[in-house]
């Protein structure tokens, strides 16, 4: 057992949340490196006695995987850090990248007892520096597997869903082999995420991690072209197949105009420069529309949206304007990444919506017409409605025009395999308590059946999807 906090709790409420050591603004805007750079092993354990130990930590209640907070952030205090990261890893099979990515402040941190009058434990913070210690000791906190069942599961897709229900399956004992379309591991948190915000060795130390586990994995497999999920289940033997593959095809506005050069979606924009290394040129000369010296817009109030427009910063735009058709209060995206984009310049236009891009003869970008808009009443979203403002065009100037306003479903896996019941979207139908498809052994979880969410969610798809799965595999009940 952990030494316990002897501190009194008026004592510990007393203790100011500790900061996020950032790099300075002026020299972030120009280059990939990590803006929040971790804590101090000291600060960590000062933050860490601020823990109230709630005997029913409404923490893990709000946490979409269920870690044990409490139990981490004592082996935390005590200094067992190792002990601690293989708690985080009962239930959590990416903690150095939640810790970077998971908007805690909505979450666990919305949970926290300190919260209510004052400010939450800063858990993230935290659990960042439980992995990062991990990784840099060059040890590994790892949680014991069952033994083995001879049971065969595949998972299709290697984003945060896919790598959450594969390390939460190998430690029940089955076997795990992990089918990637592309040619690294991570999906959207290697494609998706700016190396200043999770740097891609962090992910693939992760990755890496659940392979020590036993996880096996194989990288450029398209399924649904390569192998489909019949071939999958009936010649190569696997008992249940997890279809974690995410909800990549982008969306884009329907304006007149987008077809012209200089026009990307985010997707591809954030592709291009993270997974392609195009923030590396020359070491990595892959084709982008640069944005050196350009007026560059992104369009979208979510967290993609905000990745790409500091990014196009960093790749020395001219300027870098947000375009969003709501209010700052509205958007989506992380309030921290939303500091961080004015401190880095970002210009915001908010409550603002491109009707049509503008080209010149030879088909390229140089402008986006735009309205204002007003909020009326609330929509399905439950977020008020914009509403058009009568004769307030305007142009903005652009020469490149990034669309992050969400993604589709790929409707690969769906078209070939007919008995899997899918929405007039695209989307694979499943239930949400056991994510079980329409398919006899099939289940599905995280974007590819909820739609865009964050990466916590779709961990917790994940999460509850491979336990429904080791039920299936353990009890033979459909």
């Amino acid at each position: 057992m952990p030494k316990e906090n002897a501190l009194p709790l008026k004592e510990r409420m007393k203790i100011a949340r500790t900061g996020m050591p950032e790099l300075d603004p002026a020299v972030r805007s120009r280059n990939f490196e990590e803006v929040n750079q971790g804590l101090e092993e000291a600060a960590a354990v000062t933050e860490a006695t601020r823990c109230l130990a709630c005997a029913k930590p409404a923490c893990v209640v709000d946490c979409p995987v269920g870690v044990k907070i409490k139990e981490f952030i004592a082996l935390a205090y005590a200094g067992d850090y190792l002990a601690a990261a293989a708690k985080l890893r009962e239930d959590n099979a990416l903690p150095a990248i939640t810790g970077r990515v998971c908007p805690q402040e909505n979450q666990c941190e919305g949970g926290c007892v300190l919260g209510k009058k004052g400010v939450p434990v800063a858990i993230g913070y935290l659990e960042r520096f439980v992995a990062d210690y991990e990784r840099q000791s060059g040890k590994l906190g790892l949680p014991a597997n069952a033994p083995a069942t001879g049971k065969n599961v595949a998972i299709v897709g290697s984003g945060p869903s896919a790598l959450s229900a594969a390390g939460d399956l190998i430690q029940k004992g089955h076997r795990v082999h992990v089918f990637e379309a592309l040619h690294e591991l991570g999906g959207v948190l290697i494609y998706g995420i700016p190396e200043f915000r999770l740097p891609k060795s962090i992910v693939k130390g992760e990755v890496d991690t659940l392979r020590k586990m036993g996880v096996e994995f194989e990288t450029d497999v398209v399924v649904g072209k390569s192998v489909t999920i019949d071939e999958l289940m009936q010649n190569e033997y696997y008992d249940a197949v997890y279809v974690g593959t995410g909800a990549g095809l982008p969306q884009f506005l329907g304006v007149p105009g987008e077809h012209l050069n200089g026009v990307y979606s985010a997707n591809e924009f954030l592709t291009r420069v993270n997974l392609m290394r195009a923030y590396q040129f020359p070491a990595y000369d892959e084709p982008i529309y640069d944005c050196h010296d350009r007026d560059v817009i992104v369009v979208g109030g979510g967290n993609t949206a905000m990745d790409a427009v500091r990014t196009a910063r960093r790749l020395g735009a001219r300027t870098a304007t947000l375009v969003y058709r709501r209010s700052a209060a509205e958007m989506p995206a992380r309030a921290e990444e939303a500091k961080h984009a004015l401190e880095e310049g970002i210009v915001f236009h908010m409550l603002t919506a491109p009707i049509e891009f503008l080209g010149d003869e030879k088909g390229w970008l140089t402008g986006a017409r735009c309205v204002r808009m007003e909020l009326g009443e609330p929509d399905a979203s439950g977020r008020r409605r914009p509403i058009e403002v009568k004769g307030s065009e305007f142009v903005l100037p652009a020469n490149v025009a990034i669309i992050g306003i969400g993604t589709n479903a790929n409707p690969l896996i769906q078209s070939t395999t007919p008995d899997l019941k899918t929405t007039s979207r695209n989307y694979i139908v499943a239930d949400p308590a056991t994510h079980r498809t329409s398919k006899r052994g099939v289940f599905a979880g995280g974007d590819i059946v909820t739609g865009s969410a964050t990466v916590i969610l779709a961990m917790g798809a994940g999460r509850k999807a491979a336990a429904s799965i080791h039920e299936y595999l353990t009890t033979g009940k459909w």
